[in-house]
């Protein structure tokens, strides 16, 4: 299993949300999984249910066999502050120069330098060890920019690397795709079965893959269920006889039993779902066709009809790691 675990998506997949019960099911038997937020929408601390994450790794959940998931929401300009420190020894001086705006001239003059930061900051979160030469979390989960810029997200630091070639912004740019085109790394995409986010997820995968990116699972969401088979669908299609229909109604109790009453007159908005629904059905499994199509891992996570809480995150998680993906 990859020790860095890179989720993205198309807009509206819910991302985030897979992201975080990704984190969940990897910190499971005692594990410790760090979960990192790189956008600076808090939707990480509005999924757990707790206060706007700092610039700090922050305990947010336990997973069951006593794992613990840990969260991060990057900072850019703070995260700048770290480099510095790391590689110039500023101290005070780097204080001054938040102060001063310095940092936020910079990355506003060089917006390639905010995506070397955020990636950066996750990387050495992969590679650190503590004292026991231990790696402090088993596994880094980052709810990542969705699939339209992820691939240029990831690989700025090559493109770095290739403008400083020597010094320590050049080392840190060439370390960061070290872990990044490595196998410690997988970059999953969150998807739909729906047209536009799985034609999106394929251009996800090609450009990722020409970037020597490596490509992890597919995470099909929010899958509505099966009410219906292909067997079952068939007499829709076949136009079941509008009487038959009726007679099934009405000796269920439906619309009275009267003749003429209340079922047949459920017959026309009952045939019109069924159809809807053999329309959805179809388009669904062609998605489904077409995914498969990609040669990755395929897992998929049911619809929440209520909408997301904490209860169904840890759902959620109890469902990726009967798929095993943990």
């Amino acid at each position: 299993m990859s020790r860095l675990q890179v989720v993205s998506g198309k807009g509206g997949t819910g991302k985030t949300t897979v992201a975080a019960a990704l984190a969940l099911a990897l910190a499971t038997e005692g594990k410790r999984t760090l979960l990192v937020e790189v956008e600076g929408r808090q939707g990480i601390a509005q999924l757990f249910e707790t206060e706007a994450l700092p610039y700090e790794e922050r305990k947010i959940a336990v997973a069951p066999g006593g794992g613990e998931v840990y969260a991060l929401a990057i900072d850019p300009e703070l995260a700048l502050l770290d480099y510095l420190q790391m590689f110039y020894k500023l101290g005070g001086a780097g204080r001054a120069l938040k102060k001063l705006g310095a940092i936020d001239f910079a990355t506003t003059i060089a917006p390639g330098l905010r995506d070397v930061l955020l990636t950066g900051k996750a990387c050495e979160a992969v590679r650190r060890k503590d004292k026991r030469g231990r790696y402090t979390y088993d596994c880094v989960v980052m709810d990542a920019p969705p699939t339209g810029r992820i691939t240029r997200f990831l690989n700025v630091n090559d493109e770095v690397a290739g403008l400083a070639k020597i010094g320590p912004i050049h080392n840190q740019a060439q370390a960061v795709m070290r872990v990044l085109k490595s196998p410690e790394t997988a970059v999953h995409l969150v998807t739909l079965l729906e047209e536009m986010p799985v034609q999106e997820t394929a251009d996800g995968i090609a450009e990722l893959r020409a970037a020597q990116l490596p490509v992890g699972r597919v995470i099909v969401n929010m899958v509505r269920p099966a009410l219906l088979g292909d067997a079952s669908l068939e007499p829709v299609l076949d136009r079941t006889p509008r009487t038959a229909i009726a007679k099934t109604l009405s000796a269920a109790g439906l619309g009275g039993a009267r003749r003429g009453g209340g079922a047949e007159r459920l017959v026309d908005p009952l045939l019109e779902q069924a159809a809807e629904y053999a329309e959805r059905y179809a388009l669904e499994r062609d998605q489904r066709a077409q995914l498969t199509e990609f040669g990755r891992p395929l897992h998929e996570l049911p619809l929440f009809a209520g909408g997301m809480d904490l209860a169904g995150l840890y759902e959620l998680a109890t469902e990726l790691r009967k798929q095993g993906i943990s």
